[in-house]
């Protein structure tokens, strides 16, 4: 069965959260000292069915903020030039407020009350995102403090794998050596990862879709 307003089914499938995927590429582990290079978010949403999608999608190459460490190790990894002008690179306060400020308007369409980090190791994204929202003194950053959904560690539940490219070759999804570590291609490949995971345990009959509020009023009273 199926309940008629999708963005109740959204609110209402992770307790009030508004899930986002993000995925960042960086100049090295320390979030307080290094650089954040790009940053990408895909918010997601949910059909009249309770079937879980991609929805809207915002990247950005960003420049490295004054004073920022930029390990030689980590650009060479990424391949990442942070001073190449055809990066067309933002100040990371305007991309964080940017992507913010879509995030709050997904969650007020969603009738969500926060929005919570979705990614694959998503510690790591999550601390990066919490430390240049500091350094930008954006005041109104709608995520969970210290909440997020790991797709790594679901990925390990699921399909036995860990590393994103494998678990979505395990879940049946193409990824391209080529295009990976990409912020935009990591991101929409962990969102495909976690929609197809949420999508799979419903299909298993692990969520209940419901057609009145007497499903809130049950989960409020076993939660209190």
């Amino acid at each position: 069965m199926s309940h008629p307003d999708a963005h109740w089914l959204l609110s209402q499938r992770f307790r009030g959260y508004y899930p986002v995927v993000i995925d960042v590429e960086t100049a090295g582990f320390n979030p307080k000292t290094d650089a954040l290079l790009e940053i990408a978010a895909v918010t997601l949403k949910m059909d009249a069915d309770g079937w879980l999608e991609q929805d809207k999608c915002l990247f950005y190459n960003v420049e490295p903020f004054e004073g920022a460490n930029l390990e030689k190790s980590a650009l060479e990894f990424t391949g990442i030039d942070p001073y190449n002008p055809l990066r067309d690179a933002v100040d990371e306060g305007a991309a964080l407020k940017s992507i913010f400020k879509m995030v709050r308007h997904g969650m007020k369409d969603n009738e969500c009350k926060r929005a919570i980090l979705v990614g694959h190791n998503a510690t790591f994204d999550h601390s990066f995102v919490m430390a240049a929202a500091e350094r930008a003194s954006i005041k109104r950053n709608p995520f969970h403090p210290f909440s997020t959904f790991d797709t790594s560690a679901l990925g390990g539940l699921v399909y036995g794998q860990t590393v994103l490219k494998k678990a979505c070759q395990m879940a049946g999804i193409e990824f391209s050596d080529r295009e990976a570590h990409s912020a935009e291609y990591d991101t929409r490949k962990t969102a495909e990862l976690f929609c197809d995971m949420v999508n799979r345990w419903k299909q298993l009959g692990g969520w209940p879709v419901v057609e009145d509020e007497s499903f809130i009023e049950q989960q409020e009273m076993r939660s209190s």
